[in-house]
């Protein structure tokens, strides 16, 4: 029998925020002596993306590694531009249904970011940051989705089990993992799977 829900738990990237990685593709690919299919087979989710994503590496180091992959001519303000030009905007709809949500669960995020990203993002979107009542970044907790460490880490710090939190992602991969750790969790290809699920559980009322 699934548990009553007692917690909602939303990734930002893919299901309340817009991103595209062509964005920052594109906005290196002046100052690079790769084209841009190059570089866009070159970028990797790759060890030191997830080193920085866990707060293990530093923006500085990790933007050097960029530039060495990519061969980026320029300095780490330039790559910074492009790091941080892929967020498109707020996904209304989602961040809508979320705002409605959160008079009946308390609402939190789970975040695979940096701290490059952490700042663009808070200043960009204030609205969403205002949407939850705690937003978990991965850098800041030190492992990241699809760990289980992490899962294991957001239902302590919230006191709610695992099987009572009701997870929504856009990564099939964190999907599993979340459901490995023990929550519910929804595959969000749009916001109409979140709408699905709200209602659901009773939540679009």
């Amino acid at each position: 029998m699934t548990a009553q829900v007692q917690a909602l738990l939303f990734d930002l990237g893919g299901v309340v925020i817009d991103i595209d990685f062509n964005r920052a593709f594109e906005h290196w690919q002046p100052v690079s002596r790769l084209s841009l299919d190059e570089i866009k087979a070159g970028f990797q989710f790759d060890a030191a993306y997830q080193q920085h994503e866990r707060g293990e590496i530093t923006a500085a180091q990790y933007f050097t590694h960029l530039s060495n992959t990519l061969q980026l001519q320029e300095g780490h303000a330039r790559v910074a531009e492009g790091w941080n030009a892929l967020f498109l905007g707020e996904i209304s709809e989602t961040l809508a249904m979320i705002q409605l949500a959160r008079g009946q669960l308390p609402c939190y995020a789970f975040t695979n970011s940096n701290t490059a990203h952490q700042a663009a993002w808070s200043a960009m979107f204030p609205a969403v940051v205002q949407a939850f009542d705690r937003i978990f970044v991965s850098s800041d907790m030190g492992c990241r989705k699809p760990e289980r460490k992490a899962f294991d880490h957001i239902a302590r710090a919230i006191n709610v089990a695992p099987q009572a939190i009701l997870f929504f992602d856009d990564l099939a991969e964190n999907v599993a993992g979340a459901q490995a750790a023990g929550l519910q969790a929804v595959h969000v290809r749009g916001p109409e799977d979140v709408r699905a699920a709200l209602e659901r559980i009773g939540c679009m009322t």
